[in-house]
């Protein structure tokens, strides 16, 4: 930890064990305003630009879509009222009546068609949507409220994928870049709030929709805060300059869930934090050296048993206990046990340096290797503390390793480049089945086949996409679910990516307020209610 961000988290701990009951209080927030301070930062405003949980967060305020997932992932009618399969290879869906956008223009099943047309196809996205959307072949408008979804093959996760989707409007969006919907130009959606301001890397200022068509919210404006140094976010709930605070500090958790003035919400999230190694290249890898300093002349992470290698030097129950504080649970796939396509027969990755070291040896690295493992700093709960753990741990066993933690908004555009040989990251299977994660990160990256949109690492294994395949065009849930625990079993037999532990999300509020813990880590103003 930076020397600064230690001193801070020192003195927001003695302020706490020193302060009797009562003596910090918290400050009333003006009527109808909530602050709500997130600890990640949001890189735009467009809906479709960047599949990240805070830019997903924020856009749930101004955009609707078709079909909502509730704090248990659970989907629910949204901007579509009802939908039905007409045909193994057609969806019909009827669009809730009435609807308007924020300027006033009704919500029509063209606004529909245009989202679709756009979503693939935003210029410089560092990881988009056009996963969600890949199965439709064409949208057909029925009538202002009908729309058919026609597919190449059955498709039957289909409403699953859109509830991923926000719904912009043609007339806002019609040749609007990234920047107009940043500026507020194009940002005209149909939610409960309207954008009122939008800084990079500091807040966004959010309006209330008073036509919104589910009632309006109690909530007038929306100071919705980045606040990226943990210390400073729990201080800024106890100053009560904010009135909720995600990404709880778990150094914190302990005092807050004491504190008579603060209420804590938590459950098991969706969200695995791994690592990954670089795929995109055969020769020489960035930031991988030999012992004297020079680049391998072969990329290293070619060879499973050095994946291999990587995965079992790593102590997950000790990173859960000690860098986690308790607040994740150790995890040898993506998903937690209950949801759809969990493989219980893949189970935590034994913890093993010797045979790691053996692995090395045969893969012709007796004496090991140097490398930088690159991680955010400001984007999951402990995120460099666990780089520099799990860096500790493979230096153990003759691999170097040196950390570079970095900003978000500048890990993600570098990542985006493949300018990284090893990199921490985390993924949240926001639809709660497992096939979200073998399209999205490790289907192999294919633009025309819209798979792989966030396979940053260039990951490929064509057995594995073929199963992907077949699994989300079967109807049958339990032959789907079959395949999909086999997607899980080959993914990770060849450690497409290395996975650390699962996240218990939390969010900690003034007392007097309630939220319900979203297993999706979404924060959003629509689930803060008065107690």
């Amino acid at each position: 930890m930076p020397h600064r961000l230690r001193r801070a988290s020192l003195a927001l701990l003695a302020l706490l064990g020193a302060a009797p009951t009562g003596a910090l209080t918290l400050k009333p927030a003006a009527a109808q305003t909530l602050d709500i301070g997130i600890g990640g930062a949001i890189t735009s405003v467009d809906p479709h630009f960047y599949n990240a949980a805070p830019n997903n967060s924020l856009s749930m305020h101004i955009f609707d879509r078709l079909v909502e997932r509730d704090a248990k992932a659970q989907p629910y009618p949204g901007l579509a009222a009802s939908w039905r399969s007409v045909s193994e290879t057609v969806w019909e869906f009827k669009l809730r009546p009435g609807v308007t956008w924020h300027d006033g223009k009704p919500f029509t099943a063209d606004d529909v068609a245009f989202t679709i047309e756009r979503t693939p196809n935003v210029p410089n996205s560092p990881g988009g949507f056009g996963g969600f959307v890949r199965a439709i072949t064409r949208v057909e408008v029925v009538d202002p409220l009908t729309l058919h979804f026609h597919t190449a093959r059955p498709h039957p996760l289909l409403p699953t994928e859109l509830a991923s989707v926000a719904i912009i409007s043609r007339h806002a969006g019609q040749g609007a870049s990234t920047d107009d919907y940043n500026s507020g130009k194009a940002a005209i959606g149909t939610g409960a709030y309207r954008l009122g301001e939008y800084r990079s890397g500091d807040r966004t200022v959010l309006l209330r929709n008073d036509g919104y068509w589910r009632g309006r919210e109690p909530w007038e404006r929306v100071n919705y805060r980045f606040i990226g140094n943990d210390a400073a976010r729990s201080a800024a709930l106890l100053a009560g300059d904010v009135q909720m605070i995600d990404q709880v500090p778990t150094s914190d958790l302990p005092r807050l869930r004491a504190d008579a003035r603060v209420t804590v919400s938590e459950t098991l999230g969706l969200r695995v934090i791994y690592v990954e190694t670089d795929h995109s290249r055969t020769g020489s890898v960035p930031f991988v050296l030999d012992n004297d300093g020079k680049p391998l002349a072969t990329n290293p992470f070619h060879d499973i048993r050095v994946r291999r290698a990587l995965s079992i030097s790593i102590n997950r129950q000790a990173l859960a206990e000690r860098v986690m504080e308790g607040t994740a649970q150790p995890t040898g796939q993506w998903l937690p046990p209950g949801t759809f396509g969990y493989n219980p027969d893949v189970t935590v990755p034994r913890f093993d340096p010797d045979a790691a070291k053996r692995l090395l040896a045969e893969a012709g690295f007796p004496n090991g290797f140097r490398m930088t493992l690159h991680s955010p700093n400001d984007r999951y709960p402990n995120d460099a503390r666990t780089a520099q753990a799990v860096a500790q741990m493979w230096t153990r066993i003759g691999i170097r390793t040196e950390v570079e933690a970095l900003p978000w908004a500048s890990f993600a555009a570098r990542s985006n480049r493949q300018e990284f040989g090893m990199r921490l990251a985390g993924w949240g299977s926001t639809t709660g089945e497992a096939s979200y994660t073998l399209v999205n990160i490790t289907g192999t990256y294919d633009r025309a086949r819209l798979t792989g949109a966030s396979n940053v690492m260039r990951y490929s294994n064509p057995a594995l996409d073929a199963l992907t395949e077949r699994a989300v065009a079967t109807l049958d849930n339990d032959q789907r679910a079959a395949q999909l625990r086999e997607g899980v079993r080959v993914a990770m037999e060849d450690m497409a990516f290395i996975p650390l532990f699962q996240l218990v999300n939390s969010w900690a509020l003034k007392r007097g307020l309630r939220y319900e813990a979203r297993m999706d880590e979404r924060t959003v103003a629509m689930g803060v209610r008065p107690q």
